[in-house]
């Protein structure tokens, strides 16, 4: 009976040992795991344990690890393409438009009659419309390359607000829009790059003047959120869910690229703010936020 009992304790002994081994190897599975996800490198997962389960288990997490890691390779590269061929196309196209425009303008200035005239007014309508076009793909693969850190400073909203609204204030009133502006009368003040924070305001005018059924309200808080609300009967609650889909524009608004919300949302991103967009009976609200640090 004793000796029943010694080999019981034994087992039990053992299998304590065993479990304990396999939890510790578990925990670092997780932990490496963990590491090697979050991560830019290329090692694996190594066990100390000599238990054959986990160390299978590592062998398969391994396998997955590889698979991942060339998924990713194949996306940068592919992402790295795109966005060098974004920048070659939209470089190409600006030299022959400005010359087909100064082509343009020479016929302008010869006699022609009335049809003639009227297509020659057409055909440049249309060229700067392209050549707009071709102007912010350009900038999109500026701000696409731009540098993650881009160079801070302390901002005023209130007033980069201002200037941006009162940049926009001759086209909104020209369509009929008369734009209310909200803000606090304490100065918000945050760290940001200030030529990004303008071209993010200047898209979001922009895109109230393409979709905005006549009205415009843009408000900021002391938080540091700044939202633009306007009526858009145009779009429904999931073209509102592609807004800052790169190139998705709606028919309504022909002469756009789909890249202002993009580029704004890439530029908020890198200055470690949100932005998000919202629909709701009949209006489109996309806010951008920027908390105060600390």
């Amino acid at each position: 009976m004793a000796y029943l009992c010694a080999i019981l304790a034994v087992t039990a002994l053992a299998l304590g040992i065993k479990v304990l081994s396999m939890r510790r190897a578990a925990r670092q599975i997780l932990r490496e795991l963990s590491e090697k996800l979050s991560e830019d490198t290329n090692t694996l997962i190594c066990l100390s344990t000599s238990d054959r389960q986990m160390r299978r288990l590592a062998a398969e997490l391994n396998r997955e690890l590889r698979t991942l890691r060339a998924q990713r390779l194949r996306y940068r590269q592919g992402d790295r393409e795109l966005k060098d061929a974004i920048t070659n196309i939209s470089h190409d196209l600006r030299t022959p438009l400005t010359a087909i425009c100064g082509y343009l303008e020479l016929m302008e200035r010869e006699p022609l009659g009335d049809s003639a005239a009227r297509y020659l007014e057409r055909i440049c309508q249309r060229t700067e419309a392209m050549k707009a076009l071709t102007e912010e793909l350009f900038r999109y693969s500026v701000v696409l390359s731009t540098a993650e850190d881009m160079t801070a400073e302390p901002v005023d909203l209130n007033a980069a607000l201002e200037q941006a609204a009162a940049d926009f204030y001759a086209a909104l009133t020209g369509r009929g829009i008369q734009p209310v502006i909200r803000m606090p009368a304490q100065r918000v003040v945050r760290s940001l790059n200030r030529a990004a924070l303008s071209r993010i305001l200047s898209n979001l005018f922009s895109n109230a003047l393409k979709y905005s059924d006549g009205d415009l309200e843009v408000t900021l808080t002391e938080r540091g959120e700044i939202a633009f609300s306007n009526g858009a009967r145009a779009l429904d609650p999931v073209q509102v869910g592609r807004l800052f889909d790169r190139f998705f524009s709606l028919e309504a608004a022909r002469n756009a690229t789909g890249l202002g919300l993009a580029i704004a949302k890439t530029l908020v991103e890198k200055m470690d703010g949100t932005i998000a967009a919202g629909y709701e009976n009949g209006r489109l609200t996309v806010t951008i936020c920027f908390p105060a640090e600390g």
